[in-house]
C-alpha cells in the first residue's frame, strides 16, 4: 500500500520517485550558431539557494567568476501551491527584470501550454524574451565553457581528457547520490525506501573508499563531478538524514567525505553560495506531506571549517 506523494505525477502506482524531465534544452554558444549567442548582460539566473540543483549552478558561476556576466535572483525557500515565488527578504530578492511574482510566468511567457512542475535553475533571455535552458546539467557546462571570454578565470570543470569518466561518474552520482535521497525520501511504500536508502549508502560507502586515496574524485584536480557531489554532502546531515529518513550514517561519520566536503566548502567563494536557513526551511515547511507540522530543527551543529588534511593526498 502506498501512501500520499509529494509530486503525484512523479510517482509510479509501486511507490516510486520518478523525476520529470527537463523541458527546456536550448544552448547560449560563444559564436552563437544555436541562436542563443554568448554575451555579458544578456542572460539571467533564477535559482534556489535550497536547491541542489540550483547550487550547482551558482557554484560554476562563482568559480568561473561570472557575477557580473550572468545575472541572479533567489527566489523564496518556501515554495507553496502557486509554485517558486520572487519576495524581497533575507538572501532573496524581487524580480530585477521582469517583475516576475511567480517562477511560473516565466514558464508560461515560454510555452502558454506549459503543465507540469516548475523548477529552478532557469536560464532566461533578456533579448527574446524567454526560458532558454531549465537543465542544470546544461547549464554547468554552458557557465564552464561558452562565456570564456567574459572572464578572467582559466578554470576548466571538464577537461576534455577526463571527460568520459566525468560522464560515468554523473551518472553514478545521479542515479545512487543525488537523486538517490529523492528516491529514498519521497519513496511511499516500505520496500521501495529501503531499496532506494540501501541502495544511496553503498554509493557513499564506495565514494569513501576512492576518496581514501585521492583528495577529490579524480586525483588532485577538482572537476564538475565533484561539485555535484558536494551539494547533496552540504544538504544530507541537516536535511536528508532525519527529513528523508537517510539514517543509516551521517556525512561526518565517514572519515574521507567529511573531510572531502569541508575542503571543498572552504574553497573560496563556495560558503557564500551555501545558506543553511534556506535549505532547511525549504525542505522541512514545503514538503508537508513528509513533515505535517512543518517544524524546522535546531540542528544539527555542523563544523566545515576545521582543517580537513585532504591537500596531503594526491
Amino acid at each position: 500500500m502506498t501512501g500520499q506523494a509529494q509530486f503525484p505525477n512523479e510517482q509510479t502506482e509501486g511507490g516510486e520517485f520518478k523525476r520529470q524531465e527537463d523541458a527546456f534544452r536550448q544552448w547560449v554558444t560563444k559564436d552563437g550558431r544555436s541562436g542563443f549567442l554568448a554575451a555579458a548582460g544578456r542572460y539571467h539566473l533564477y535559482v534556489s539557494l535550497a536547491c541542489p540543483w540550483a547550487h550547482r549552478t551558482i557554484i560554476v558561476r562563482t568559480l568561473k567568476q561570472l557575477e557580473s556576466v550572468v545575472g541572479m535572483t533567489v527566489v523564496d525557500p518556501l515554495r507553496d501551491e502557486q509554485g517558486w515565488a520572487l519576495r524581497d527578504g533575507a538572501g532573496r530578492s524581487i524580480d530585477p527584470i521582469n517583475g516576475f511574482h511567480f517562477l511560473r510566468e516565466a514558464y508560461r511567457l515560454t510555452d502558454p501550454d506549459y503543465r507540469r512542475r516548475v523548477t529552478v535553475p532557469v536560464l532566461w533571455d533578456t533579448v527574446t524574451k524567454r526560458i532558454v535552458s531549465n537543465s542544470d546539467d546544461d547549464l554547468m557546462r554552458m557557465l564552464n565553457g561558452e562565456f570564456n571570454r567574459f572572464t578572467a578565470s582559466t578554470l576548466d570543470l571538464y577537461p576534455p581528457a577526463l571527460r568520459p569518466e566525468i560522464d560515468e561518474m554523473n551518472t553514478f552520482l545521479y542515479e545512487r547520490v543525488n537523486n538517490g535521497v529523492y528516491r529514498a525520501g519521497f519513496a511511499t511504500s516500505q520496500r521501495v525506501y529501503e531499496q532506494a536508502a540501501r541502495s544511496l549508502f553503498a554509493a557513499l560507502d564506495q565514494l569513501e573508499t576512492r576518496l581514501s586515496q585521492h583528495r577529490y574524485l579524480f586525483g588532485g584536480q577538482c572537476v564538475e563531478s565533484d561539485w555535484r557531489l558536494f551539494v547533496t554532502l552540504i544538504r544530507f546531515d541537516a536535511v536528508y538524514h532525519g527529513h528523508f529518513k537517510c539514517n543509516l550514517r551521517r556525512i561526518i561519520d565517514y572519515p574521507n567525505l567529511s573531510g572531502y566536503l569541508r575542503d571543498l566548502y572552504q574553497v573560496p567563494g563556495i560558503a557564500d553560495t551555501v545558506n543553511f536557513d534556506h535549505i532547511k526551511r525549504h525542505y522541512y515547511m514545503t514538503h508537508d506531506d513528509i513533515n505535517p507540522t512543518r517544524i524546522v530543527p535546531i540542528g544539527p551543529q555542523l563544523d566545515l571549517l576545521s582543517p580537513h588534511g585532504r591537500d596531503t593526498l594526491s
